[in-house]
């Protein structure tokens, strides 16, 4: 007897709690696994016109507040506010169900009833991030949490997401990769993110060509440059060269033209060999006491050497100068007579 009775109320509460879809007026709310939830009452009237609260638990009383009464509490699980706020501690899975409030006025008019679908999920771990270079597969797993939904990001861009608790991707790609994965469910969110380093991959070939084009640039450049310099300095070494040509030109012709100017006239030795010589027949009065004279020697003329090879010979300009004259000798029978 007592079996079937307890078969008959289970089955009438089957039908008589609402479950999810079954009641379009209830309000669904997510509670986290271990955390506290309140329940609070949306578009509760004034408090002043409020004498009566009462919640409801799968048609079972579970708190009340009547006015000018202490709160009642049917166990410890519950705690209630004046405002009508529910409070369950420590959510536990079996917490779940359907939630009823009932707000009634000092007539006994009932003021606002609402319905709370309450649904527990657990609390999500932070997702995990590993990737293998050598097949490009990077995966994204959670080890706790109530039906999680994962979202795997490539550079920001979304590449994939799924429910459950490990997605796998591989990717194309052979620089810039940063992954980050989303983990959420109804209470909880986590992320993370990873930059992924394979030493033993090469460099893209859209780099590869760039650094070589911009490195042909580069060399085509410098070698302008050095050939700009290079010519600039051949000009300035040449006309170094020809201006010091011109100045040894200059210093040429003006030494040339004053070589004959410096160049004195050779006077004889002896200054009586410049007197021109008595007339012949004519006797001059020697003065008393005046010792002999003795003739005019006629001056050898010095010869001059052969210029020596690589000294530059300077010719003589204009007309050829006066050759000096050659006293000749007086007869000794001259002297004799005089």
């Amino acid at each position: 007897m007592n079996l079937a009775c307890e078969i008959l109320a289970s089955f009438l509460l089957i039908f008589t709690v609402p479950t999810k879809g079954e009641d379009p007026e209830s309000i669904v709310v997510w509670g986290a696994l271990d955390h506290d939830l309140n329940l609070d009452i949306p578009g509760f009237p004034r408090s002043d016109v409020v004498a009566d609260i009462k919640w409801n638990r799968n048609k079972n009383k579970i708190a009340r507040i009547k006015k000018d009464m202490p709160l009642h509490n049917e166990t410890d699980k519950y705690d209630m506010f004046t405002n009508g706020t529910l409070k369950i501690k420590t959510l536990m899975r079996n917490d779940s169900g359907l939630y009823e409030v009932e707000v009634y006025d000092s007539n006994g008019v009932n003021l606002l009833s609402k319905k709370f679908d309450l649904k527990i999920q657990e609390m999500l771990s932070g997702p995990e991030i590993n990737w293998i270079c050598t097949n490009r597969t990077v995966s994204c797993k959670v080890e706790n949490g109530s039906n999680p939904k994962l979202e795997l990001f490539l550079n920001m861009t979304r590449v994939k997401q799924d429910h459950g608790k490990l997605i796998t991707y591989t990717w194309n790609t052979r620089w810039n990769k940063t992954f980050k994965c989303v983990a959420s469910n109804h209470v909880d969110s986590k992320v993370s993110i990873e930059i992924a380093v394979c030493p033993d991959e090469g460099l893209d070939w859209y780099l590869i060509i760039g650094i070589c084009v911009g490195g042909a640039v580069f060399l085509f450049f410098v070698a302008l440059l050095i050939f700009y310099i290079s010519r600039r300095k051949k000009q300035s070494r040449r006309r170094d060269d020809e201006e010091l040509e011109i100045k040894a030109q200059r210093a040429i012709l003006e030494e040339r033209g004053r070589k004959p100017q410096q160049t004195p006239v050779s006077t004889p030795a002896n200054p009586g060999m410049s007197q021109t010589p008595p007339v012949p027949g004519h006797r001059s009065q020697p003065p008393a006491h005046r010792p002999r004279a003795l003739g005019p020697r006629v001056q050898p003329q010095q010869k001059r050497l052969p210029p020596t090879p690589g000294t530059q010979v300077h010719q003589q300009k204009g007309p050829p100068l006066p050759k000096p004259r050659v006293q000749t000798k007086p007869p000794c029978d001259a002297e004799e007579n005089s």
